[in-house]
């Protein structure tokens, strides 16, 4: 189930501006349902911010930082955060009315497009018998078999709510596996909120600039090392130094929470090498890979099967959901299988399997990555363009439907590398596409996602907004 490595995403995210070459598909876009165009209106005379900043006002007295998560208070670009009212296609609106190109997709799950059609109706029907059971359902089976069948990793897997409680059963059943407690993760990947994952983790937790979390006791860290991403010669220091006492390593294959940044050449490879020599597992966090790089996830693209893999937003379709799952021997360790617990009470819940089981359809159509790679590829090079044609220093690269771009020379290989990036300046480009009707992730250290729904019109318009926010900053 292996993919062969085609440099798309080692080449580009790598490579500055001045170097960045990709040859676009030529596929055609014939086939995707997409059911938003651009608005040829220009909304920028009018675009105001009054309504979405009275309700963060109100929110602010109602909620701490007025958000349930920390990024979207946009603390890291500045101004005032935007309140959506609705989305359809690659598209959103705020309560004010303004229109936006959308390309942080509900953070990744949105990859037909937001509220499609389809879905919707599958939801309809499904929410007839009910929203939640709190007991088996046939769903579960049937997504269960689609996840099984797509990701080379999965023999076995277990459905939880989100992306953090899947980083957290995934770590608990890993020690039971090998009876060991230490784990090695990587500067700025992200793993979820839960106690033992909140050390050097990018992401909100950078957004915020906190180093970690207060809260989390020094007993929940003190078995979690750290290495630089795309330090293989560290992760050896940290084997040679733990010997025989390491349960895990786990990171996301391509790192998503620091902006975009690919492996280099054999890093994967490398870890695996040392995992299996050392009795260690190896865990690929594709929460925001999964489905996205390729329809078996990064390990398929890259062609390496890890131990463990978490995996959430995009088969849950946009509602919430996580997994994790890996060999057959390991996942009968969990309860009620084996004596490793964990529960949810709203796993495996019919509306979110619903919406997991059409939008993996979708995916498995012929084209869709190709698709996704031609767009992509296009909005990266058409940003990466402006950018030097404005004479900012910039490099970025893409995989598919998953991309990012710093405002630095590069090249980033790891977290101490994105930090170089002028994150004053990406607040005011930032702010600057608001007013142009684009939707970025109001951080510089989160990747961007496209979807199906998103048009050749969308990916012209953004490059065109890009260009004139470029040559003011």
């Amino acid at each position: 189930m292996a993919a062969s490595i085609s440099g798309i995403g080692i080449g580009l995210g790598l490579s500055c501006s001045s170097n960045l070459s990709k040859s676009l598909h030529s596929s055609q876009s014939s086939g995707f349902r997409v059911k938003m165009t651009v608005s040829v209106e220009d909304k920028k005379k009018n675009y105001t911010l009054q309504k979405s900043e009275e309700a963060f006002n109100a929110a602010k007295n109602l909620m701490p930082g007025g958000v349930n998560s920390p990024v979207r208070a946009f603390k890291s670009v500045g101004g005032q955060p935007i309140v959506i009212d609705s989305v359809k296609g690659s598209h959103m609106w705020d309560i004010d009315g303004n229109e936006y190109i959308d390309y942080v997709g509900s953070w990744g799950p949105a990859i037909i497009g937001h509220a499609d059609d389809e879905v919707l109706a599958a939801l309809a029907e499904t929410m007839k018998k009910g929203t939640s059971f709190g007991a088996p359902c046939l769903l579960e089976n049937v997504l269960a078999e689609m996840v099984i069948s797509a990701v080379p990793s999965i023999e076995m897997v277990r459905f939880v709510n989100s992306g953090t409680e899947a980083c957290m059963g995934v770590l608990r059943l890993a020690r039971a596996f090998t009876g060991r407690e230490k784990i090695i993760k990587f500067e700025g990947c992200y793993h979820g909120h839960a106690d033992p994952f909140l050390v050097k983790a990018g992401s909100g937790v950078a957004t915020l600039g906190l180093p970690d979390s207060p809260g989390v006791p020094k007993a929940a860290t003190f078995e979690t090392l750290t290495a630089p991403y795309n330090d293989i010669s560290a992760v050896e220091n940290l084997f040679n130094s733990n010997k025989g006492e390491l349960a895990a390593v786990i990171l996301e294959p391509v790192v998503g929470n620091s902006g975009f940044i690919p492996p280099k050449p054999d890093f994967l490879e490398a870890l695996q090498r040392l995992t299996k020599a050392n009795g260690t597992l190896l865990i690929f966090d594709e929460v925001m890979t999964g489905f996205r790089l390729s329809y078996g996830g990064a390990q398929e693209y890259f062609g390496i099967t890890p131990d463990l893999t978490t995996l959430g937003k995009i088969i849950g379709g946009g509602l919430p959901v996580g997994a994790y799952g890996g060999r057959r021997e390991i996942m009968e360790m969990v309860a009620p299988a084996g004596p490793m617990y964990q529960a949810g009470t709203l796993s495996g819940n019919p509306l979110a399997m619903t919406a997991g089981i059409q939008t993996l359809k979708r995916l498995k159509e012929p084209g869709t990555y190709e698709y996704l790679d031609k767009i992509t590829g296009q909005l990266v090079q058409g940003i990466l363009d402006a950018g030097k044609k404005t004479g900012h220093a910039i490099c970025g690269g893409y995989i598919n439907g998953m991309f990012g771009f710093f405002f630095t020379e590069g090249p980033v290989y790891n977290f101490d590398d994105a930090k170089k990036s002028d994150t004053a300046k990406f607040a005011r480009f930032y702010r600057g596409m608001l007013e142009e009707g684009v939707y970025l992730a109001p951080s510089q250290f989160e990747a961007g996602f496209t979807s199906l729904a998103h048009t050749q019109e969308d990916i012209q318009k953004t490059i065109a907004a890009a260009e004139k926010v470029l040559s003011k900053i």
